[in-house]
């Protein structure tokens, strides 16, 4: 049978963007989830500050059996037990938390935490991170990607999340980003399913090194 960690490296190796849905709720999912993964996306987020996350993650778990669904922003072991109940397969968080990382972890679900520093890092590895969430993007730079890759174990995936746009990702490439969350340029409450689909299309492009006109 197959591991969600190895779910997660194939998603990886597919296109490694990560779609942040916060604010989405479970009458639009579908839509949204069609625009999304119909442009390629196999990884999808609906952090638990959204309206009635959990039943979101579960209709879109449901239509979409070849991603991998989560949650964002779990702060606690028990937001990760709730997710886990709901069928979802993805942890992401703002920060370290290491009872979080490790209730993923025993649960076999893949756990993206946030981290800013070596000691983050190195720590939310060690408790059992899939990988790393650089956050906030806005807050750091390309050089300080390099830099971390620098001494990280080889192959740690790292992605950026904050402020990403199509324009702005091939520096952070070119540093050795993994790959990139994206959220409120892809996806904000309101906006339109085509205008989603389109901004996808957009991110897929500029990651495969064409930037659409």
């Amino acid at each position: 049978m197959t591991s969600l960690n190895d779910s997660f490296s194939a998603a990886l190796q597919h296109l490694p963007l990560v779609a942040i849905l916060r604010g989405l709720n479970p009458a639009e999912a579908p839509e949204i989830g069609d625009a999304i993964v119909g442009a390629g996306f196999r990884l999808l987020e609906v952090p638990l500050n959204s309206p009635e996350p959990l039943r979101s993650i579960a209709l879109l778990r449901e239509r979409f059996p070849d991603a991998l669904v989560g949650a964002g922003t779990v702060l606690d072991a028990q937001q990760v037990r709730e997710v886990h109940a709901a069928g979802g397969q993805l942890i992401v968080a703002p920060n370290f938390n290491p009872e979080v990382v490790i209730e993923a972890a025993r649960l076999g679900l893949v756990s993206l935490p946030g981290v800013m520093t070596p000691t983050e890092a190195f720590g939310a590895l060690a408790a059992g991170a899939n990988g790393l969430k650089l956050f906030p993007a806005e807050m750091a730079s390309p050089a300080v990607v390099k830099a971390l890759l620098a001494v990280l174990p080889s192959g740690t995936p790292l992605m950026p999340v904050g402020g990403i746009t199509p324009a702005g990702m091939q520096a952070w490439r070119e540093a050795g980003a993994s790959g990139f969350g994206i959220g409120s340029a892809l996806y904000k409450p309101g906006k339109r399913a085509e205008a989603v689909r389109e901004a996808a299309m957009d991110f897929v492009a500029a990651f495969n090194g064409s930037l659409r006109t």
